[in-house]
């Protein structure tokens, strides 16, 4: 079932782009990890709506974990860490359903000390078994914990949220 469509993804990215840059107004640099491909994506999308906006300069980074298993293999930021220091941190991911995924991705910046960390997802479950607060929402679904939630932002013209 499409819980959400093109354009309304557009529309929420849109609206998150806003509040970010009402948030984070007092710093001049804001730091976007996407998590994976679709976290990834997400902060690619929303650094576009942020350029429009223009009142922050955006730099984007990469943070590379195995969400089935974060202790398999190390996690990896494609940025220099030290970089991070006393700066806004925005952690970006398409679903935060357990919010194992994005306590580990915290670890990729624990090894220098920003002024500030932020969590953004487009689909936030209710599920939660680690402590993380998401601070940008594109959109809250309260699903069993048997649904799946499939996100598709890389087709152009065609991206979906899907519940199965």
């Amino acid at each position: 079932m499409k819980i959400l469509n093109h354009q309304q993804i557009q529309q929420k990215i849109k609206r998150l782009a806003y509040q970010i840059v009402e948030s984070n107004l007092s710093y001049k640099k804001l730091y976007l990890l996407g998590i994976n491909n679709n976290g990834r994506r997400l902060a690619e999308l929303i650094k576009i709506e942020l350029r429009k906006i223009a009142l922050l300069e955006v730099v984007q980074g990469n943070i590379r974990l195995n969400p089935a298993n974060p202790l398999e293999a190390n996690i990896e930021i494609d940025i220099p860490i030290s970089e991070l220091e006393n700066q806004s941190v925005l952690i970006t991911d398409d679903v935060a359903n357990t919010g194992r995924t994005l306590f580990y991705g915290f670890s990729a910046v624990m090894q220098t000390l920003p002024r500030r960390i932020q969590v953004g997802v487009l689909i936030d479950r209710k599920h939660k078994n680690f402590p993380v607060k998401v601070d940008y929402v594109g959109m809250t679904l309260a699903t069993t914990l048997k649904e799946n939630i499939d996100v598709d932002l890389e087709t152009e013209g065609e991206m979906s949220v899907n519940l199965n």
